[in-house]
């Protein structure tokens, strides 16, 4: 696989880690890839996210071309956000990470249960 890297400038893996780097850029995909969300309903999704911090990140996957951005000429202003064409394409990427992160916690909950039952037996 290291050699796939060679024929570009960037390697493939360092420019997907770039792209989705952030705290938030992963969970804010992870939501936009089921629906158009106004801003008010990602941060409700993200409550721990600052207003700023939210504008900084969508500003950044949009200038990366994975979100578009859509405002409504009405008052009070109007924005939705959804995943364009290129974003889209991420999705599958995301979904392997949601399934990963369901058997990484179920393992847990199975390590967990095992060791108080042995505890209960003891």
């Amino acid at each position: 696989m290291k050699g796939q890297c060679l024929k570009y400038n960037v390697c493939p893996m360092a420019m997907v880690q770039e792209l989705v780097s952030g705290k938030w850029k992963i969970l804010i995909l992870w939501y936009l890839s089921s629906n158009t969300l106004r801003f008010s309903e990602i941060k409700k999704r993200l409550p721990q996210i600052t207003q700023k911090m939210l504008t900084s990140q969508l500003r950044s996957l949009e200038e990366d071309k994975l979100v578009k951005r859509k405002v409504y000429p009405v008052v009070p202003s109007r924005v939705e956000y959804s995943l364009t064409e290129l974003g889209e394409k991420i999705i599958p990427i995301l979904e392997l990470m949601h399934s990963f992160g369901s058997q990484y916690l179920n393992a847990e909950l199975d390590t967990e249960y095992d060791q108080e039952e042995r505890a209960a037996e003891n």
